[in-house]
């Protein structure tokens, strides 16, 4: 069977061969590669950052202060939710996210440029404020865009398998940082590294941009969004109204959205910093973060299969009921007694929790919200949700184990999130906003 011969700027038919949907999920979820990159280095990296861009002379304030611009960088995600989901809901899913790409690539080579402190003084650290405000500004609608763009290109009774592929590529990009990580820390002395050697897992980054984005300019518009072309698309005023309107689906969306951000943030993000607090070695960590990465990107289509197969509620309240049992017991357990080979347990435990929610979760959410409005519907809950939880989840952790002496309690914090997601999921179903029969059944 020929590929099509639709241009890159127009629709695509859909892609019927196993090359043609590996190359259209490669094309989309590029940019989902390069933002969770830099988001994995900022957090393992967050103490010679904050020595760097943050010298207070306490390295408890230093490294607050730094995953505090960390998590700032997140609540620029619901503003852009709104602007650049409703951008892409309106111009299309191609041109929508070529724009976010470009504004993550300019944020990530503003980190990766800056100065230091001891060289420019305070323009360092607002720099790389601007930087962190404009990732999160772009990755407001990359991941809703991303999703809607898998969701829609799947065929029927496969739109979870699809759509797994989104979070499928973050962890790609945590197996890669991780690998980099690993190298520079037995290659380099930590002198070094503090220094100077930090920085080129972000120079790694910014090479790797002009790839993306010629991957980018070849994708092509989904059928769905194309079937729509002649029909009269809501503008940015209407976007917003629909937003408020339906505010309870996004509210409820974002509670959806609680745990997986949560989780994610904990077990990869964070996990360094905690091995740290752990006192374990820094190459202990990367490795639990690299197998962690792989371990997600394993359970995250299954995950997406099994919801498939017997519906998204099964998957989604089993999980979150599994989390708030057992989060606080088994970060407990891996504090008793920090080793390598408990927190690697702890953590895939997490993982295979985490990936089989998210699995189940993103095409659930893409499902639910209304089609005009669908990538700034998914795009706000998940914003908000990501914002809320999931963006501060490091320094949240890092504040729960100095205030309560307890190196197991961010335990509590992903209970709690878990705690969320289970009453969000009760109350889609009870509304029927999410139908109850298996979505394969769906024609």
């Amino acid at each position: 069977m020929q590929p099509s011969s639709t241009p890159s700027t127009g629709a695509a038919n859909p892609p019927r061969t196993l090359w043609e949907i590996i190359r259209a999920i490669v094309r989309v979820t590029s940019g989902n590669f390069l933002e969770m990159f830099d988001f994995f280095l900022f957090g393992f990296y967050a103490r010679q950052i904050s020595h760097v861009f943050f010298p207070t002379g306490n390295a408890f304030t230093s490294l607050m202060s730094t995953f505090a611009v960390f998590g700032v960088g997140f609540l620029m995600r619901p503003l852009g939710a709104v602007i650049l989901g409703g951008y892409i809901d309106k111009a299309g899913r191609r041109k929508g996210l070529i724009l976010t790409m470009s504004l993550m690539a300019l944020g990530t080579m503003l980190i990766a440029f800056v100065p230091g402190y001891a060289t420019i003084g305070l323009l360092a650290p607002i720099l790389v404020l601007i930087g962190r405000l404009l990732q999160g500004f772009s990755a407001g609608a990359e991941l809703g865009g991303v999703s809607v763009y898998l969701a829609e290109l799947a065929p029927p009774g496969k739109k979870g398998l699809y759509a797994a592929w989104q979070s499928g590529s973050q962890q790609i990009s945590i197996m890669v940082a991780a690998l980099l990580g690993y190298v520079i820390n037995t290659g380099m002395d930590p002198s070094t590294i503090a220094a100077w050697g930090w920085r080129i897992p972000f120079f790694v980054g910014c090479l790797i941009v002009p790839l993306i984005f010629m991957l980018r300019r070849k994708m092509e518009e989904t059928p769905e969004f194309a079937a729509r072309a002649h029909q009269s698309r809501p503008s940015l005023g209407e976007v917003a109204a629909a937003l408020l309107r339906d505010w309870p689906i996004m509210l409820a969306g974002m509670c959806l959205v609680a745990m997986t951000t949560t989780a994610f943030y904990l077990i990869t993000v964070y996990a360094p910093a905690f091995g740290k607090a752990l006192n374990l070695s820094i190459t202990d960590s990367l490795m639990v973060a690299l197998l962690v990465a792989i371990s997600n990107f394993i359970w995250l289509p299954i995950g997406g299969v099994i919801s498939d197969r017997y519906g998204r509620k099964v998957v989604l309240i089993t999980t979150t009921v599994l989390t708030i049992v057992t989060a606080y017991p088994a970060l407990s357990y891996l504090a008793a007694a920090p080793s390598f080979e408990r927190m690697l347990g702890v953590l895939l435990w997490l993982s295979c929790l985490y990936g089989l929610y998210n699995g189940a979760l993103i095409p659930a959410l893409a499902e639910v919200m209304p089609q005009k409005v669908r990538v700034a519907g998914f795009s706000i809950a998940y914003s908000l949700a990501t914002a809320i939880f999931g963006g501060f989840t490091p320094l949240i952790s890092t504040a729960l184990i100095h205030t309560t002496h307890d190196r197991g309690a961010p335990g509590y914090w992903m209970s709690f999130a878990a705690l969320c997601a289970v009453l969000a999921t009760l109350w889609f179903y009870r509304k029927k906003a999410v139908s109850q029969a298996a979505p394969s059944a769906r024609p």
